[in-house]
């Protein structure tokens, strides 16, 4: 299925910073980061704790997406959405900045 470049440009995609990384309780893979993105904080909830502890997710900086619908997992409400890519292997890696670039940055 193709998307229109209109449709893509509502995406809104930025780099956020994450500040706080912990396992949820009773979850097997879930990790709750809080978010910088300049001039707001957001809640992100993400299966990454067979790829990555959450020590190692603190103050890096990522891709984010912001305006998808909000959903809860196990509870805990995520608010926007880290970008990852999986290899043909299973892994999974996160899209991070190639330079060091401003916390909010818009993705283009």
């Amino acid at each position: 299925m193709e998307v229109s470049f209109e449709d893509f440009l509502k995406l809104e995609m930025h780099i956020g910073k994450v500040i706080e990384a912990e396992e949820i309780p009773g979850s097997r893979n879930l990790i709750k980061m809080t978010i910088d993105f300049g001039s707001e904080r957001r809640q992100s909830v993400a299966g990454l704790s067979q790829y990555y502890k959450p020590e190692e997710l603190v103050d890096k900086k990522y891709a984010f997406v912001l305006n998808l619908q909000r959903r809860k997992f196990m509870g805990v409400e995520s608010q926007c959405m880290i970008l990852a890519a999986e290899d043909t292997k299973g892994n999974v890696i996160l899209i991070k900045p190639e330079k060091d670039v401003e916390v909010g940055s818009r993705i283009r």
